[in-house]
């Protein structure tokens, strides 16, 4: 990943694109340009071999790519007006858009050492939800992350209790579908969240990243010219 877009609820101006927003200008036309190696990225990046990606995306085409780049701006935009206590980005690599991240960093999903979900994330997750529940043809990959609270093995398993925990809310309470769900997983205490100081910040460590994806399905209506 080398460009990240933030999109902050409050802080970031949206462009009206037709019926929706877009959190970043050109992200369509970025996508779509040339042979559609980017969207070629997109799928290799769900099917783990980016080399047979590039080779799809270029019988893909430019025209779906610009499609799939139009619908995640709207889908960026429709999850920044939900999600309130959290960050929204476009994360890009080279070729364009890959994913929308939603990173629900404030302290407010899990008291420390814990993974049972506070009431105000429980809203949260509510709201967000929507955002899954209409955009269906989107996957969703959620990662949990710890605090150095605890041991390695701790923080393992922590993390993975707190993805997880994420997971069945938005499936067993909200309503989203599991094969939505591409998956859930936790990675330790990777990646802390430091102040300007270089403490660490406890709160914003403890946090759930959730990537929206294209699906193979948005791919499909894309390529056939159906996608809104």
């Amino acid at each position: 990943m080398k460009k990240v877009k933030v999109a902050t609820v409050g802080l970031c101006a949206l462009t009206m694109v037709g019926m929706g927003c877009s959190t970043k200008a050109g992200t369509g036309a970025l996508i779509g340009t040339g042979s559609g190696t980017a969207v070629g990225a997109l799928i290799g990046a769900l099917a783990g071999n980016t080399a047979v990606g590039a080779a799809v995306g270029a019988a893909v085409g430019a025209g779906a790519g610009a499609l799939i780049g139009k619908h995640m701006d709207k889908v960026a935009a429709e999850t920044a007006a939900q999600v309130k206590n959290g960050k929204v980005e476009e994360v890009t690599d080279a070729n364009g858009l890959k994913a929308v991240k939603v990173t629900f960093d404030n302290g407010i999903l899990f008291p420390v050492g814990k993974y049972a979900l506070q009431a105000a994330a429980k809203n949260e997750l509510s709201k967000f939800s929507n955002v899954l529940k209409n955009n269906a043809d989107l996957q969703v990959d959620i990662q949990g992350y710890a605090s150095s609270d605890g041991s390695n093995e701790v923080n393992q398993v922590l993390s993975n209790n707190r993805a997880n925990s994420v997971k069945a809310y938005l499936v067993n309470t909200c309503g989203v579908p599991s094969s939505q769900i591409k998956s859930a997983q936790g990675f330790g205490e990777t990646n802390l969240i430091t102040n300007a100081d270089g403490t660490e910040n406890v709160k914003a460590s403890r946090r759930v990243e959730v990537y929206l994806y294209a699906s193979q399905a948005m791919i499909d209506k894309a390529n056939a010219g159906k996608l809104n």
